[in-house]
Protein backbone atom coordinates (compact mmCIF):
# COMPACT_ATOMS: atom_id res chain seq x y z
CA UNK A 1 0.00 0.00 0.00
CA UNK A 2 1.19 3.34 -1.03
CA UNK A 3 1.44 6.19 1.73
CA UNK A 4 -0.57 9.28 -0.21
CA UNK A 5 1.67 12.45 0.02
CA UNK A 6 -0.87 15.75 0.39
CA UNK A 7 -0.61 18.33 -2.59
CA UNK A 8 0.72 21.76 -1.12
CA UNK A 9 -0.93 23.67 -3.39
CA UNK A 10 1.10 27.26 -3.15
CA UNK A 11 -1.30 30.34 -3.83
CA UNK A 12 0.00 33.19 -1.49
CA UNK A 13 2.55 34.73 -4.42
CA UNK A 14 2.54 38.28 -5.60
CA UNK A 15 2.73 37.58 -9.24
CA UNK A 16 5.14 40.55 -9.97
CA UNK A 17 6.21 39.26 -13.11
CA UNK A 18 2.69 38.98 -14.54
CA UNK A 19 1.94 42.32 -13.54
CA UNK A 20 5.23 43.69 -14.87
CA UNK A 21 3.68 42.46 -18.09
CA UNK A 22 1.30 44.70 -18.47
CA UNK A 23 -1.43 42.29 -16.68
CA UNK A 24 -3.59 44.24 -14.31
CA UNK A 25 -5.08 41.59 -12.05
CA UNK A 26 -3.26 38.89 -10.09
CA UNK A 27 -2.01 35.57 -12.75
CA UNK A 28 -4.35 32.99 -10.50
CA UNK A 29 -7.44 34.88 -10.93
CA UNK A 30 -6.59 35.35 -14.97
CA UNK A 31 -9.29 34.36 -16.62
CA UNK A 32 -8.11 31.13 -18.61
CA UNK A 33 -10.90 29.41 -21.29
CA UNK A 34 -13.43 30.14 -18.50
CA UNK A 35 -12.00 29.33 -15.72
CA UNK A 36 -9.42 31.30 -13.27
CA UNK A 37 -5.65 30.11 -13.55
CA UNK A 38 -5.49 28.68 -10.04
CA UNK A 39 -9.15 26.46 -10.62
CA UNK A 40 -7.33 24.82 -13.24
CA UNK A 41 -4.59 23.71 -10.91
CA UNK A 42 -7.30 22.93 -7.77
CA UNK A 43 -9.24 20.66 -10.70
CA UNK A 44 -6.18 18.43 -11.54
CA UNK A 45 -5.45 18.32 -7.86
CA UNK A 46 -9.07 17.62 -6.57
CA UNK A 47 -8.88 14.94 -9.88
CA UNK A 48 -6.02 13.10 -8.63
CA UNK A 49 -7.84 12.30 -5.48
CA UNK A 50 -4.49 12.95 -3.22
CA UNK A 51 -4.81 14.97 -0.03
CA UNK A 52 -4.04 18.88 -0.53
CA UNK A 53 -3.82 22.02 1.35
CA UNK A 54 -4.18 25.46 -0.20
CA UNK A 55 -1.44 27.98 1.09
CA UNK A 56 -3.27 31.64 0.40
CA UNK A 57 -1.53 35.06 0.87
CA UNK A 58 -3.69 35.58 4.41
CA UNK A 59 -1.52 32.62 5.73
CA UNK A 60 1.54 34.46 5.81
CA UNK A 61 0.79 38.08 5.31
CA UNK A 62 1.93 38.40 9.12
CA UNK A 63 6.03 37.15 7.33
CA UNK A 64 7.79 40.79 6.41
CA UNK A 65 8.03 40.07 2.49
CA UNK A 66 7.33 36.69 2.33
CA UNK A 67 8.68 34.15 -0.60
CA UNK A 68 7.86 30.95 -2.00
CA UNK A 69 9.98 29.60 0.79
CA UNK A 70 8.08 30.83 3.58
CA UNK A 71 4.69 29.85 1.50
CA UNK A 72 6.32 26.01 1.64
CA UNK A 73 6.81 26.27 5.35
CA UNK A 74 3.44 27.37 6.28
CA UNK A 75 2.36 24.58 4.03
CA UNK A 76 4.14 21.72 5.48
CA UNK A 77 3.17 23.43 8.97
CA UNK A 78 -0.35 22.83 8.61
CA UNK A 79 0.23 19.79 7.64
CA UNK A 80 2.68 18.20 9.70
CA UNK A 81 1.33 14.61 10.02
CA UNK A 82 1.08 13.96 6.21
CA UNK A 83 2.99 11.15 4.68
CA UNK A 84 5.03 13.20 2.35
CA UNK A 85 4.32 16.36 0.03
CA UNK A 86 3.69 17.38 -3.36
CA UNK A 87 4.68 21.31 -3.31
CA UNK A 88 2.96 22.83 -6.69
CA UNK A 89 2.89 26.16 -7.89
CA UNK A 90 -1.10 27.43 -8.45
CA UNK A 91 0.03 28.82 -11.48
CA UNK A 92 0.57 25.65 -13.46
CA UNK A 93 -3.02 25.54 -15.25
CA UNK A 94 -2.04 22.24 -17.62
CA UNK A 95 -0.81 20.08 -14.79
CA UNK A 96 -2.76 16.58 -14.95
CA UNK A 97 -3.72 14.31 -12.21
CA UNK A 98 -1.76 11.56 -13.87
CA UNK A 99 1.12 13.60 -13.30
CA UNK A 100 0.60 14.65 -9.67
CA UNK A 101 0.09 10.47 -9.45
CA UNK A 102 3.11 9.19 -11.55
CA UNK A 103 5.47 11.71 -8.76
CA UNK A 104 3.68 10.24 -5.51
CA UNK A 105 4.42 6.71 -6.91
CA UNK A 106 7.58 7.79 -7.30
CA UNK A 107 7.98 8.94 -3.88
CA UNK A 108 7.53 5.95 -2.27
CA UNK A 109 10.73 4.96 -3.30
CA UNK A 110 12.44 8.52 -3.61
CA UNK A 111 13.04 10.94 -1.00
CA UNK A 112 12.93 13.51 -3.45
CA UNK A 113 11.25 13.40 -6.60
CA UNK A 114 11.20 16.31 -9.85
CA UNK A 115 9.80 15.89 -12.86
CA UNK A 116 11.37 16.74 -16.16
CA UNK A 117 9.49 17.22 -19.51
CA UNK A 118 12.03 17.54 -22.49
CA UNK A 119 14.83 18.14 -20.09
CA UNK A 120 12.97 21.15 -18.24
CA UNK A 121 12.70 20.58 -14.26
CA UNK A 122 9.53 21.07 -13.19
CA UNK A 123 6.75 20.89 -10.63
CA UNK A 124 5.04 19.64 -8.46
CA UNK A 125 8.60 18.46 -6.63
CA UNK A 126 8.08 15.30 -4.14
CA UNK A 127 9.73 15.18 -0.88
CA UNK A 128 9.06 12.27 1.74
CA UNK A 129 8.17 13.08 5.27
CA UNK A 130 11.84 12.59 6.43
CA UNK A 131 12.43 16.42 5.12
CA UNK A 132 9.47 17.85 7.27
CA UNK A 133 12.13 20.08 9.70
CA UNK A 134 14.31 21.48 6.37
CA UNK A 135 10.79 22.41 4.98
CA UNK A 136 9.53 24.13 7.89
CA UNK A 137 12.37 25.91 8.69
CA UNK A 138 12.29 27.39 4.81
CA UNK A 139 12.38 31.06 4.34
CA UNK A 140 12.47 33.84 1.43
CA UNK A 141 12.04 33.47 -2.11
CA UNK A 142 14.28 30.62 -3.21
CA UNK A 143 11.20 27.40 -2.74
CA UNK A 144 12.84 24.66 -1.58
CA UNK A 145 16.02 24.96 -4.21
CA UNK A 146 18.17 24.59 -1.62
CA UNK A 147 16.50 21.01 -0.25
CA UNK A 148 16.96 19.67 -3.04
CA UNK A 149 20.33 20.52 -4.33
CA UNK A 150 22.11 18.89 -1.01
CA UNK A 151 20.08 15.80 -1.54
CA UNK A 152 19.83 12.64 -4.10
CA UNK A 153 16.67 13.00 -6.36
CA UNK A 154 14.86 11.16 -8.66
CA UNK A 155 14.77 13.03 -12.34
CA UNK A 156 11.46 11.59 -13.15
CA UNK A 157 10.75 12.45 -16.99
CA UNK A 158 7.19 12.55 -17.97
CA UNK A 159 5.33 13.14 -20.92
CA UNK A 160 3.09 16.57 -19.60
CA UNK A 161 4.24 19.92 -20.86
CA UNK A 162 1.70 21.28 -17.63
CA UNK A 163 4.69 20.81 -15.51
CA UNK A 164 6.51 23.26 -16.83
CA UNK A 165 4.12 25.93 -18.16
CA UNK A 166 3.59 28.58 -15.70
CA UNK A 167 1.91 31.82 -16.63
CA UNK A 168 4.19 34.09 -14.82
CA UNK A 169 4.02 36.23 -18.42
CA UNK A 170 0.49 37.67 -20.24
CA UNK A 171 2.24 36.06 -23.42
CA UNK A 172 2.77 32.26 -20.91
CA UNK A 173 -0.88 32.77 -20.40
CA UNK A 174 -1.46 33.42 -24.40
CA UNK A 175 0.47 30.42 -24.87
CA UNK A 176 -1.34 28.45 -22.27
CA UNK A 177 -4.75 28.97 -24.01
CA UNK A 178 -3.73 27.98 -26.99
CA UNK A 179 -2.88 24.99 -25.69
CA UNK A 180 -6.08 24.27 -24.29
CA UNK A 181 -7.51 25.37 -27.25
CA UNK A 182 -5.36 22.64 -29.22
CA UNK A 183 -3.67 20.29 -27.25
CA UNK A 184 -1.30 19.43 -30.10
CA UNK A 185 -0.15 23.23 -29.97
CA UNK A 186 3.64 22.79 -28.79
CA UNK A 187 4.92 25.58 -26.06
CA UNK A 188 7.53 27.22 -27.15
CA UNK A 189 9.09 28.56 -23.77
CA UNK A 190 12.47 27.91 -22.85
CA UNK A 191 13.36 28.20 -18.97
Amino acid sequence: MILLPTVIVLAAGKGERFIASGAHEDKLNADLCGRRVRDHVLAAVHASGLPFHTVEREHIQHLANPGMADSIACGIQATLSAKGWLILPADLPLIQPQTLHKVAEALAAHSIVVPYYRGKKGHPVGFQASFKDALVQLRGDEGARSVVAAHTYLALEVEDQGVVCDVDTLELLEEARAHMQNPHFQLGRTR
